[in-house]
Formats: C-alpha cells, sequence, structure tokens
C-alpha cells in the first residue's frame, strides 16, 4: 500500500511532518546535510537572542573606553573599528549559508526582549532567506505586579508588529502557562500568526547543595512529554480550524510519537532530543515505522490521519478537558489491588 506523506505547514509543503526543532544539530552544515539526506522535511535554527547582541555589544564599547576617564590620550590607543562582526551577523551568515547548501525549507527562529528587537531581525531574517519566522516567546511573569491580562497583551503586541513587519510566513512558539490557553491562541492567530508551535519547553534550573549556586540542568525530553501538546492541539484544532498550523513538540522520539500527534490534529512533529541521542539519520528509521504504521492501520495519507482523534472526532470530547481526570487518578491500583484515589 502506497502512502502520502505529504503535508503543508505554514504554507509550505513538506515530504512528511518530520521537522528538525531547534538545536545545535540544526545550525552546523554538515548535521543539516545530513538530517536532509535522512529526509527531514524541514529544519529550524536555534533562537537568535536579543541579549545575547547586547552583551556582546556592551563589552565591546566597554573595552574600547576603558581608560579614557583618566586620560584623554587613550582614546588613540585602538584604531576605529568601522564594523563588528556579533552574534546576530554571525547568525544571519549561516541562515543565508544554510538557504544555499539546502534544499529543505529553513525557519529562523526569534526571541527578543524589546519590540524594536523583534521588529528589526524579523526583517533581517527575512531578508536573509529564511522560508518562515518563528517567534520564541520564553519569558516567565515573575513580576508580582503585573496583571495575566497585562503580560498577554504584551506579547500580542509583539506578534502583531512582527506580523506587520516581514511578509514571510509566521508562527509562534507558545508556552502552556497562560492563564487562558486557548483565548491566547486565538488572539495570536488573529494578530497575524499562521500557525502555533506547542509548546516552549522551560529549562529549570538546579540548586548546587555544597556551592549554593544556581545551576543550569539540561534533560533531554522524555515520550511522555508529549501528553501536554496532544492535549492542547487536539483541543484547538477544531477551534482554530484547517487554516491555522499547529506543530507538535517535545516527547516527540518515535514514530509513535508522530501519529500521535497528527491524530490529534498536528500538522508536523518536530524532534529534538531523539537526534540530540541518536543522530541526524534517527529521521530516516521514524519515518519508515511511520510508513509502516499507516500502512498496517490502513491510512493512504496525512491529510486522511490528521484530525482523526481531535476533541471534535472522538466519542467523547470531554476526555481532554476534566472527565478523564478521575479515571486517571483510579487507573493506579496499589499493590494489594485497591484503586488510589
Amino acid at each position: 500500500m502506497s502512502v502520502d506523506l505529504g503535508t503543508r505547514y505554514l504554507g509550505l509543503e513538506l515530504r512528511s511532518p518530520l521537522v528538525a526543532s531547534p538545536s545545535p544539530i540544526t545550525f552546523e552544515l554538515d548535521s543539516v546535510r545530513r538530517l536532509e539526506d535522512a529526509g527531514i522535511a524541514a529544519i529550524v535554527l536555534p533562537s537568535l537572542f536579543e541579549e545575547e547582541i547586547l552583551h556582546e555589544e556592551i563589552q565591546l564599547n566597554r573595552s574600547l573606553e576603558q581608560g579614557t576617564e583618566q586620560f584623554a590620550e587613550a582614546r588613540s590607543y585602538f584604531p576605529s573599528i568601522d564594523s563588528f562582526v556579533g552574534a546576530g551577523d554571525r547568525y544571519l551568515a549561516r541562515l543565508e549559508q544554510l538557504k544555499a547548501r539546502t534544499a529543505v525549507p529553513v525557519i529562523a527562529s526569534l526571541n527578543a526582549t524589546t519590540a524594536g528587537g523583534w521588529v528589526r531581525y524579523g526583517r533581517l531574517i527575512e531578508d536573509a532567506g529564511a522560508d518562515a519566522l518563528e517567534l520564541n516567546i520564553y519569558h516567565l511573569a515573575a513580576d508580582a505586579g503585573r496583571a495575566a491580562a497585562d503580560m498577554e497583551a504584551i506579547d500580542l503586541e509583539l506578534i502583531a508588529a512582527v506580523r506587520a513587519s516581514i511578509t514571510i510566513p509566521l508562527v509562534v512558539k507558545l508556552s502552556p502557562y497562560y492563564s487562558a490557553l486557548a483565548n491566547f491562541a486565538g488572539q495570536a492567530v488573529e494578530r497575524g500568526a499562521d500557525g502555533l508551535v506547542l509548546f516552549n519547553r522551560f529549562y529549570q534550573p538546579d540548586l548546587d547543595l555544597e556551592t549554593l549556586d544556581v545551576v543550569n540542568r539540561l534533560d533531554l525530553s522524555r515520550p511522555s512529554e508529549l501528553r501536554l501538546p496532544l492535549r492542547w492541539i487536539a483541543i484547538l484544532r477544531p477551534q482554530l480550524g484547517q487554516d491555522v498550523s499547529l506543530a507538535a513538540t517535545s516527547g516527540i522520539h518515535a514514530a509513535a510519537d508522530v501519529a500521535k500527534a497528527l491524530l490529534v490534529g498536528a500538522d508536523v512533529a518536530m524532534m529534538t532530543s531523539a537526534l540530540l541521542e541518536h543522530g541526524p539519520e534517527h529521521v530516516r528509521a521514524v519515518e519508515a515505522e511511520l510508513r509502516s504504521w499507516m500502512a498496517e492501520k490502513e491510512y493512504e495519507s496525512v491529510d486522511q490521519l490528521r484530525g482523526s482523534a481531535s476533541q471534535a472526532a472522538v466519542d467523547d470530547p470531554s476526555a481532554f478537558e476534566r472527565a478523564n481526570y478521575m479515571k486517571t487518578l483510579r487507573s493506579w491500583a496499589t499493590p494489594g489491588g485497591f484503586a488510589t484515589t
């Protein structure tokens, strides 16, 4: 049985729903070539962080101005610098290189801290040839003096500002922590988002008990983390309609995970941890397994499969909401045979 894995994401025609999400693998020329050879449908670059750009510029200025307040002649110690190749320049150069050397769509990612940063670098990324732009909205609402509505209004204004400044497709990578996620997702689309990526994975800091330092801990995702995006894609797909692209990320490791994402309504499934663990060639194995599963279940195409288990399609729509809460709690049996509550 022939299986058509073709899908459409952000207006881009992709050979399959397998997309490599941001990681070091998607920024290196050799590994991107290996991804393409293995059959990846598109790649998403790591985020360009405005903080990194500003930090480099500040450090350069400090170095050039050191001593000028004490010694007037210090201004002539160093030659003038006509150009400075910073993080933003390196990012744009790599984007251009990848576009020149790969045939698959390249989606850039941007994480800025100011409205000007979002707009400026959004335009530069488009000019560098990106096929689409992913806004990586990654921040914590940690200020007790700011209400949820205020924080959400800022994010929505940013989406609208970037949308007005570029013509390429725009997708927003959301966190699951909005107070009314379904409402915010709909408003993001109204402000110009062509699609949503669910969800941004926040890395949690740890504490070193010896030094009492706050330290970074990087843990790769596990397949169980897919349950959260599955739930929300199933809920959002019938509300947002088929014209809005939805991507599932976090917990995509095998063909079974991809199939689940498609069943609830995702257009693509994004992998990071599995590629870091198994290498770019893992794409080939996942695609083969997905084809085999679809043929076994008599699905002829991704279009036929997509959304067939979304909230609007299942017999019990409440299964994706609170009704399954009690069943889940009672599904665990203690060693003595009694169900927990």
